[in-house]
């Protein structure tokens, strides 16, 4: 059996073996890879009928009547190749990261728009930007080395979170402190960074819990501090009636570009500009937030602590966080979780531990105790003949699994079984006769 590649589609075939050849279509200049097969159609008609029924294969692909007509042999299919992702980037396919990221930096800085003004350049970037998106990760990569686009688009993955290449470039080169030897290229570091959206960060905020809280959970109000939205300025940092002026330090740009001459040669890097801030604008500040389009606040805000949460846990609570620049989102805010543990019980997972103590008449009688819980002092049965250091289990008396409050852990019992020191004559005397009634039974065993 054979497994031909149609497009994103592979497709299983009995008894023929593809012959691949490349040709150029007449109504197309890209090369495509034609498949000629030699061998009886009619056995792969027949056998593989139901197969092809669940493909939507495209028009070219039944060549007109050649697939209905089971007489006709040599069939030709017209398959369209698929890009290589290693041949892209012109690196092996058993590259390291380091070497895929070299490369894409390489023909990225080449075939950028703004530096390569030939027809094609944008989309030759755009391919090299999609090949370094699933090569550079790692489930992608392994996907595509397995099945190609087909597996990347079965997996619903599509092209990832870059649907712009541009931002994957931008992204790349910023997180290195500038694009060195780029400066050159008129603010295309700047291309969508200039006046931007900035998101704001996430804000924090710790909570102390005792130990019934975190079990059942509470809701509690807490009050946070954060920056909000300037309501002088609705954010835009100026002066209200002013009008911004074209920065002259960098010419509008938001960037400046430093030089320095080295024995490789002249290293250039793009860094915001310092006077603007990178917004190519300067602007008399707003009076109440000095120009940062933002104030610190404090808000009260009700929080629902879910049952089951431990010391280190982190609940999220959406857009609750600091304001963003130029219309960007805000933050998110993590509340952190700290619980106070209990002076009896002793929590492991969703388990709770607990160490009783009884006498070792009452281990050997059995007996009944009370046992506090969280769900308050419960009695609990220690059978006769308990042993030293049993554990006993009393379902459903644990913690309730977080996001799962219907169900819970179970309380476990460990007996510590307490032999006296001392004796009174008494008691010694009918310890002794039990003694003797057990030698008594042992020897009448073995007769």
């Amino acid at each position: 059996m054979a497994i031909i590649p149609c497009g994103t589609t592979c497709f299983a075939q009995w008894g023929v073996r593809p012959r691949p050849t490349l040709r150029s279509c007449s109504t197309n200049k890209e090369p495509t890879l034609e498949f000629g097969f030699t061998s009886d159609t009619r056995s792969l008609e027949a056998r593989s009928s139901s197969l092809f029924s669940q493909f939507s294969l495209p028009l070219p692909f039944y060549s007109g009547s050649s697939w209905n007509s089971p007489q006709k042999r040599g069939m030709r299919f017209i398959v369209r190749a698929d890009a290589d992702y290693y041949s892209v980037l012109g690196v092996s396919r058993n590259a390291s990261k380091s070497e895929i990221k070299s490369a894409y930096r390489k023909l990225a800085r080449s075939y950028h728009p703004d530096v390569n003004k030939e027809a094609g350049a944008e989309q030759k970037f755009k391919e090299i930007s999609n090949a370094y998106e699933v090569l550079s990760d790692d489930e992608k990569r392994s996907l595509y080395d397995k099945y190609g686009e087909a597996g990347l688009k079965g997996a619903g993955m599509g092209m990832g979170d870059f649907s712009n290449p541009f931002d994957l470039f931008e992204s790349l080169f910023e997180s290195m402190g500038g694009m060195g030897g780029m400066g050159s290229m008129g603010g295309m570091g700047g291309r969508g960074s200039r006046n931007r959206p900035v998101d704001g960060q996430d804000e924090y905020y710790n909570i102390v819990l005792d130990f019934k809280e975190a079990v059942f959970g509470v809701e509690k109000e807490i009050e946070i501090t954060r920056l909000e939205i300037c309501g002088t300025c609705n954010g835009s940092g100026a002066k209200p009636g002013t009008t911004p002026l074209k920065c002259t330090t960098c010419g509008g740009q938001g960037q400046v570009v430093s030089s320095a001459r080295t024995p490789l040669g002249v290293f250039q890097q793009v860094m915001t500009c310092s006077s603007c801030g990178g917004t190519g604008n300067i602007y008399t500040p707003c009076g109440t937030c000095s120009g940062d389009g933002r104030v610190r606040r404090t808000k009260r805000i009700s929080l629902k602590v879910p049952a089951g949460v431990d010391s280190g846990s982190r609940l999220r609570v959406r857009s609750e966080g600091n304001a963003g620049r130029q219309g960007g989102s805000p933050g998110d805010l993590f509340v952190v979780i700290d619980v106070v543990p209990d002076s009896v019980l002793k929590r492991d997972d969703t388990n709770i531990l607990y160490t009783c103590k009884v006498s070792y008449i009452d281990a050997i009688l059995g007996t009944t105790i009370k046992v506090p819980t969280v769900d308050g002092i419960v009695d609990l049965k220690i059978p006769a003949g308990t042993q030293p250091n049993t554990t006993l289990v009393m379902a459903k008396k644990g913690v309730p699994y977080l996001n799962k409050s219907n169900t819970r852990g179970d309380q476990l019992v460990r007996v510590q079984v307490e032999i006296p020191k001392r004796l009174s004559s008494e008691e010694r005397k009918l310890i002794e006769e039990l003694a003797d009634l057990s030698k008594g039974k042992a020897a009448a065993s073995r007769r």
